[in-house]
């Protein structure tokens, strides 16, 4: 069965799907993009929306109960893999060493209202 998570400090579904889904022990979020849920904007740069996409990441898994120790996989999507040292920086920040996750990064055409990064994990509950 499963089981739909949301939360007000991650930005809003803009479509037909969940922030995150929990079923059989993992939670699946969908892909975050560096939106403020406060203000709905994206901040400047390459390593303040891995930031941004990121704490969105946490404030869902934070919502199913998990953290960012119970990642066990990431998928980054760049809109240019010249920007993958900056956010490299940026995303061990929200890791623990020795817990890093298994990852996929992959530069894509386009993102979603021309994001520079969007961040989907799963995670362990």
């Amino acid at each position: 069965m499963k089981k739909i998570i949301s939360t007000s400090n991650a930005p809003a579904a803009i479509g037909p799907y969940a922030q995150a889904v929990e079923t059989n022990g993992l939670v699946i979020t969908s892909g975050q993009l560096p939106i403020d849920p406060a203000t709905g904007a994206f901040p400047e740069g390459i390593q303040a929306q891995t930031k941004q996409s990121l704490t969105n990441v946490k404030a869902v898994l934070s919502a199913a109960g998990v953290s960012m120790d119970d990642v066990l996989k990431t998928t980054v999507f760049l809109s240019d893999m010249n920007n993958f040292g900056a956010m490299n920086e940026v995303y061990a920040t929200f890791f623990t060493e020795g817990k890093f996750p298994a990852r996929s990064a992959v530069e894509v055409a386009r993102l979603p209202k021309d994001a520079l990064v969007e961040i989907e994990v799963i995670a362990a509950k």
